[in-house]
This record gives C-alpha cells, structure tokens and sequence, in this order.
C-alpha cells in the first residue's frame, strides 16, 4: 500500500522541478498533463505548463515554449527537464493507480497563493468530443482565464461548443488534492535576480542584429524540438502532435 508520505514526496518532486524550470519570479503557475490509454495500442500523453510572471500589474501568461529562446537557455537541456517533469508525473499516476485502484486520464496542478492544487479528471479522453488542440483551448479559457475576446475566431467557436455542451451533461466528479506550502527561495535554471524578465528579454533579443526571418525559423525549429526527439527514438510509431510533449510508454 503506498503511503501518504510517499505521494506527497513526489509532490513535492514536481514543485522542484516547475520550480527550476522557470527563470523568473511568478505570480502562479498551471500545469496540464495526461495519459490516455487507447485499447491495444500504447498510450499517449500530453503535457504544457503556463506562468503569471510576478509584478504589480498582472501580465500575460507565459508558455513555457518562450522560455528557452527568451533566456537564451539550450534546447536541448530544457528539453531533458520537460520530459523529466512528465516522468514525475507519470510516476504519480502509478502510485495514485496502486493507492487508488483507479486511473486517472489527465491532472491539473496549479501553483498560487501558497497553495499547491492538484485536480485529478477520469474522463475517457479517446473518446472525448474535443481533440487535443481544442482541450487546450478549453484549459486556457478555464485556467487561465483569459479574456474571451483574446482568442481567435476559431478559438471562439471551440469554446463557445464547449460551453453549449457542458449544459447537457453532468460533468463527472474530480478527486482533489490540496496543500498548503511556503515558498522558499530556490535554485533556477538561471538567476532571476539577474536576468531580465520575459518582455524585458524578447525586446532585448528584437533590438540585436539577427535577421527577423532566421529568428522565425530559429522559433520554429525550437517549437518541434520534443517532437523531433521521439521521432527519432521510434519513427515507426505513430506519433500525436501536442502543445508541449509527445510521450509513448516504452
């Protein structure tokens, strides 16, 4: 039987670890991640964390794709500590699955207040009415609360389908966990004491000599990165393109 102390290590494993991944100070942050396991076939996953960046005016909130090319962080590494964090969280379903007896299919942990929140959702993502990139869209709109009117057209219409569909269904309950925490200084990817923020990088970076369209292509290239990674581990799978991680159980 899994103990209580021993989910609350990994817990705290994960806090370490958004902790060190972001390079700045922030307000909070909000984590999604899932597994979703399909019949006879390997399950897949999906993993995209957002921050609130700290400051007396409350900013937008910063995908951690930006990270890297507005720190000048290597891809490379970066890319070993996403893939970690979802390790980690991989490791907590199965403790949660043996504590438990039942799996969940996708969590949202968010990070504010002095307080770690964790929302455990069993619905059966295969055969969810919403694909991927308009579970994104929906989580943004929830959990990040961003204005309605900041989305596209077609960001719109997904929401706007959402919300007409929720007043037809009973949406099944989530198991909660909830913690209280203090927030000490810890170690970053790179000394936010140091370094400039987010805005304050990217204008930075648009005031050097590098042309636009290498800095565009130098973006891209860094948004596949992940996904070029298991490719290359097993091109014979089929693989799903996701926000921040693609994940096939090995």
């Amino acid at each position: 039987m899994v103990s209580l102390s021993e989910e609350k290590k990994i817990y705290a494993e994960i806090q370490k670890k958004l902790f060190y991944i972001i390079p700045e100070k922030w307000e909070s942050i909000y984590l999604y991640a899932s597994v979703i396991d399909i019949p006879h076939k390997r399950p897949t996953g999906e993993m995209y964390f957002y921050y609130f960046p700290k400051g007396i005016i409350k900013k937008k909130p910063i995908n951690c794709y930006e990270i890297p090319n507005a720190f000048n962080i290597d891809e490379d590494a970066y890319t070993k500590l996403i893939i970690d964090l979802y390790n980690t969280i991989k490791l907590l379903r199965q403790i949660w699955i043996a504590k438990k007896k039942k799996k969940w299919t996708n969590l949202t942990i968010s990070i504010q207040n002095f307080q770690f929140k964790v929302e455990y959702d069993y619905q059966d993502l295969s055969q969810s009415l919403f694909d991927s990139y308009e579970r994104h869209v929906i989580w943004r709109y929830l959990y990040l609360k961003s204005d309605l009117n900041l989305f596209g057209r077609k960001d719109r219409k997904i929401i706007d389908k959402y919300t007409q569909y929720v007043t037809t269904i009973t949406i099944p309950k989530k198991d909660l966990y909830l913690e209280g925490m203090y927030m000490e200084p810890v170690r970053n990817i790179v000394d936010f004491e140091k370094t400039l923020s987010v805005e304050e990088a990217i204008a930075q970076s648009e005031r050097e000599d590098e042309p636009k369209e290498k800095k565009k292509n130098r973006f891209l290239k860094k948004k596949r990165v992940i996904e070029d990674i298991i490719e290359m581990e097993d091109e014979d799978e089929e693989i799903v393109n996701n926000q921040i991680l693609n994940w096939k159980k090995k």
